[in-house]
């Protein structure tokens, strides 16, 4: 057989794709033709002209936290991520600091598609005692593919100092369909797209699942085309139901990876930063009986006994084995703080031994007690007699 005949112009040969025959010259031509009409050619650039290329550093609203482009803030649900987002608007609109970091000041957008305007208001009042002019709200925008990015690139022309949107929620403008890793990188590539051609940060608020997941980040609701696709990630959890301390975790194209301990003021509706020994300081203190018993073991510096009798001592009513677990769990804490103890067995009793070292602790600041013990006195010893809201107080 005579192969070069159904060589290609190109030097390739080809087959015909139905029969498994030779492709007619005149046929093969044509098909060549049109496909290079369709594709356009590569623009490729060299490793000397990248070389050559200025490239402007990333802009941030939010210094060291929040940069330009499409960013997704996730959690459980009653977590807190709207407070969160609602602070972050207010200030950016002031131009004040979000989390101690400091912010771009200029015009913001927060889509609230979840809640009534009053609910939004009500919020609003609890952060702040005057809502700032550059922060501007809608409860009611269009779908993406359905007005949407109109909206928003109207708005931005509306107000140039536009540099923040937030959408509240992901699910709200999404069309109604099944997530899939196509899907959910199509959104979120269409919203990047958005921000990168305004140059502004837009920033999701998305749920997470209900099961946990080893990585934070794999906890976000919806396929890996979500966390693709997107220049940021973030998500809040926080440490108990019951508890205001929480942490912000962060993955993105433009920063470090960070994990940020914060603190719900339920005074002032806001999220605030703390440092890690902070945190496990407070978590600790605000637990009654453990604050409880850091009062007494200054007050007592030596204690033996079990666990019944240390709760009676203290005047808890939580029961010896809830007392036990909670030396346990916060036995490090503990020791920080100055409080070492050991348990033994002594006549099929488990007798708790602890000591007070006032040299050793490690965390600064006051704490609120729920032990009041009568002041002991030693002639020429000098000792500890509590922790008020006024810090350490000694009596001679």
């Amino acid at each position: 057989m005579n192969w070069d005949a159904f060589k290609n112009h190109d030097g390739t040969y080809y087959v015909h794709r139905e029969y498994n025959k030779p492709m007619p010259d005149a046929e093969l031509g044509q098909e060549a033709t049109q496909n290079r009409k369709k594709f356009k050619k590569l623009r490729t650039v060299s490793g000397d002209e990248l070389m050559k290329k200025t490239v402007k550093p990333a802009r941030f609203v939010v210094n060291g936290l929040l940069p330009r482009g499409l960013n997704i803030i996730a959690g459980k649900r009653k977590e807190g991520k709207s407070w969160l987002m609602l602070d972050l608007c207010f200030s950016v609109a002031e131009g004040e600091k979000f989390l101690d970091h400091d912010t771009e000041q200029g015009t913001v957008l927060y889509l609230d598609l979840e809640d009534p305007e009053s609910r939004l208001i009500q919020r609003a009042r609890g952060i702040r005692d005057v809502i700032p002019s550059k922060f501007h709200e809608a409860t009611k925008a269009g779908r993406l593919g359905g007005g949407l990015t109109e909206q928003i690139e109207d708005f931005v022309k509306e107000h140039p100092d536009t540099n923040l949107v937030v959408i509240d929620t992901l699910q709200k403008i999404r069309k109604p369909k099944g997530d899939t890793y196509a899907g959910d990188y199509a959104v979120i590539s269409a919203l990047k797209n958005l921000a990168d051609r305004l140059d502004i940060a837009i920033v999701c608020i998305h749920h997470t699942r209900k099961m946990k997941a080893k990585d934070t980040f794999d906890s976000v609701l919806g396929s890996t085309g979500l966390t693709a696709a997107a220049d940021g990630i973030y998500v809040l959890e926080r440490k108990a139901d019951d508890k205001p301390f929480g942490r912000l975790s962060f993955i993105s194209r433009d920063l470090p990876d960070g994990d940020l301990p914060v603190r719900f003021d339920h005074d002032t509706c806001r999220w605030y930063p703390i440092a890690s020994s902070d945190m496990e300081r407070e978590l600790l203190l605000a637990d009654e009986a453990m604050s409880a018993l850091v009062s007494f073991m200054q007050q007592e510096l030596i204690y033996e006994g079990t666990a019944t009798e240390l709760c009676e001592r203290l005047g808890l009513n939580i029961g010896a084995n809830n007392l036990s677990s909670k030396l346990s769990k916060y036995k490090n804490s503990l020791q920080k703080l100055g409080v070492d103890y050991t348990k033994e067995k002594r006549n099929n009793h488990k007798v708790f031994i602890l000591n007070y070292n006032r040299k050793k602790p490690e965390y600064d600041g006051t704490m609120k007690s729920a032990y009041t013990p009568e002041p002991m006195k030693k002639p020429g010893e000098e000792l500890f007699v509590g922790i008020s809201e006024n810090g350490l107080h000694r009596t001679a």
